[in-house]
């Protein structure tokens, strides 16, 4: 069981950080050796943070959580915190507005715990650990590619570059850097299109911001959607929109070698036009994709995990999205049909032996009921929208997926705590967002 989030070892009575040295200072005092982890892993409030636990923990390891606040307190339930295998759960600083809290609060714990392994999941904490990976690495390996493959990976106008150069299928597009690009962009790509930010964390002046694609439909969204996008200064690409099945290759690559390979395509995603996949399905590994995500990797050099995301048009022929270089959130199923993606991104990080995967169960389905309930609601809201079902077919698809034999995120019949955190923290969130709601009233 973890210990209480408020982290006493590493907090003094003002709840902030105190030093390593203070820490050190404590074990001779008292006697007691610090823990010690085989790793830490990060975002612990997303999916992926959870299944990185178990997976590891089930191995006999020792695995301890990192969440920040406020995502972690005022009222919000941490799923992976609740796991049983979770043995320690630490709320460091929040770095949205600045960095240097929560890097000192980090290097503390690094430097307390002695874990081997530091396993990362967001956008936002990958730019930070990015920024400061000289620092981190004097703790810690970090389960992460090399900084010229991460930067080639997160920025798409690099990627798409690269993936044109070898032969991949991408969209039609247009680099916009503000509003008074839009009407050209309409001309040369047409209406509707997709609007998607070059990199998806950017830092602002006053605090880091993720930023998502927007399917637009009028030249009055696509100019709203340009503006909220390049406000922070980053760029955008104008896309063309394209209504296929969507599907994504997951690797496990390193020296050279290709140690695990896994296939799936998303029914249903939140938000609809396309984001977390929230029904999804493994599958055979299709011959075009699969070829062609390879040979993307190997190009980069991208080591350690990576998705690589693609979308087909109404033809079947397949499209480069992106690609994500750090643990995503669909990665369960993966888990699930048989590949341990988790294990297999500690053992390349930490160095050692990797026994190749060599096959999976296709066919498994995976849900993650929060988001398919969100998503649609959204599609309901959103109907008439290009690429959005009628709302008695979204209703219907919604629940039929009951009666379809479906593994569901956070549920594990041997650590049942985390599905109820989950529960309880959706509930909490519902609340404060009825609640904020305008009464209507004059």
């Amino acid at each position: 069981m973890p210990n209480s989030l408020n982290n006493s070892d590493l907090q003094g009575r003002s709840g902030s950080p105190v030093s390593a040295a203070t820490l050190s200072e404590q074990v001779v005092e008292t006697g007691v050796q610090p823990p010690t982890y085989d790793a830490l892993v990060l975002d612990a409030n997303l999916r992926q943070s959870l299944v990185a636990v178990r997976s590891l923990g089930q191995r006999g390891m020792h695995v301890a959580a990192l969440e920040t606040s406020p995502n972690a307190t005022r009222g919000r339930f941490v799923p992976t915190f609740s796991s049983r295998w979770c043995e320690h759960a630490y709320v460091a600083p929040g770095y949205d507005h600045q960095t240097e809290s929560y890097l000192t609060y980090l290097h503390q714990v690094l430097a307390y715990t002695g874990a081997r392994v530091l396993l990362t999941s967001s956008d936002g904490t990958l730019a930070v650990i990015r920024e400061h990976r000289a620092e981190i690495e004097k703790y810690t390996r970090i389960a992460l590619a090399k900084e010229p493959a991460l930067e080639a990976a997160i920025n798409k106008d690099v990627t798409l570059a690269i993936a044109e150069r070898l032969g991949l299928g991408i969209p039609r597009g247009v680099t916009v850097s503000s509003t008074s690009e839009v009407k050209e962009a309409i001309r040369e790509i047409g209406l509707p299109a997709v609007v998607k930010p070059i990199e998806t964390w950017l830092w602002g002046e006053q605090q880091g911001v993720r930023l998502i694609c927007e399917l637009v439909t009028t030249p009055d969204e696509a100019y709203q959607a340009v503006e909220k996008l390049t406000q922070f200064g980053g760029s955008t690409l104008f896309q063309q929109f394209l209504t296929g099945r969507r599907e994504a290759i997951s690797l496990l690559y390193g020296q050279g070698t290709f140690y695990a390979r896994f296939a799936q395509w998303a029914k249903r995603t939140q938000p609809p036009l396309g984001g977390t996949s929230v029904l999804r399905q493994s599958i055979a590994i299709p011959d075009d994709i699969g070829q062609q995500s390879e040979r993307l990797v190997r190009e980069i050099e991208l080591e350690g995990y990576s998705e690589v995301e693609f979308r087909r048009d109404d033809a079947g022929k397949p499209y480069l999205m992106e690609i994500n270089p750090r643990l995503s959130a669909s990665v369960e199923i993966a888990v699930r049909s048989g590949i341990d993606f988790p294990y297999l991104l500690y053992q390349w990080a930490a160095g050692e032996l990797i026994k190749p995967v060599e096959g999976y169960q296709a066919g498994g389905w995976m849900r993650f009921l929060e988001g398919d309930i969100v998503t649609t609601a959204e599609a309901l809201a959103q109907r008439g929208r290009p690429g959005v079902p009628p709302p008695t077919q979204t209703i219907l698809q919604f629940c039929s997926s009951f009666f379809t034999p479906t593994g569901y995120d956070y549920v594990d019949w041997k650590d049942l705590k985390p599905v109820w955190s989950a529960a309880k923290d959706f509930s909490y969130r519902s609340v404060r967002k009825l609640r904020k709601r305008p009464s209507g009233r004059n």
